[in-house]
């Protein structure tokens, strides 16, 4: 799906006065919601073949978690829907990796939307204790990227 189409859908909502719209072709799902202000754009979600999501079948058969332990450091979270990149080409090295020290405004990982590269920065200092998402894997809007020990002052 192009974004032609995804604008004709979005203008088809419009018209029609439907707050939510969700189509599948070819395995690709859109998903468009519209701004609840306003003025304020809809909400376009692309979720690809390849990303799983779990089953309601398995969830209700798994015994209970027991209270997991609060998990230490800060998460980076995606401030946009995109495909995130651990480097800045596929044959260059990782911006980052596990155990790594980062300083403040210092790069992470790069997310790419609408064939815009944003690079997304360390907003402390601290040691890189987790990568939470695979390379050239979709992400969405607040979705944790990285676990961040943020260094004693």
């Amino acid at each position: 799906m192009n974004l032609k189409e995804i604008k004709e859908l979005m203008e088809l909502m419009r018209q029609m006065g439907v707050s939510e719209l969700e189509v599948e072709r070819s395995g690709v799902r859109v998903r468009i919601r519209s701004g609840r202000a306003a003025g304020e754009e809809p909400i376009v979600s692309v979720v690809h073949p390849l990303t799983e999501r779990p089953s309601q079948e398995s969830s209700a058969t798994e015994p209970a978690a027991a209270p997991a332990e609060p998990e230490r450091g800060v998460l980076v979270r995606s401030p946009i829907v995109g495909t995130f990149y651990r480097s800045a080409s596929p044959d260059g090295p990782n911006y980052v990796e596990v155990g790594d020290v980062v300083k403040k405004g210092q790069i992470l990982c790069i997310v790419e939307a609408m064939k815009l590269m944003n690079e997304i920065e360390s907003e402390s200092d601290g040691k890189i204790l987790e990568v939470l998402i695979e390379n050239a894997r979709p992400v969405e809007y607040g979705q944790p990227l990285f676990r961040i020990d943020p260094t004693p002052a």
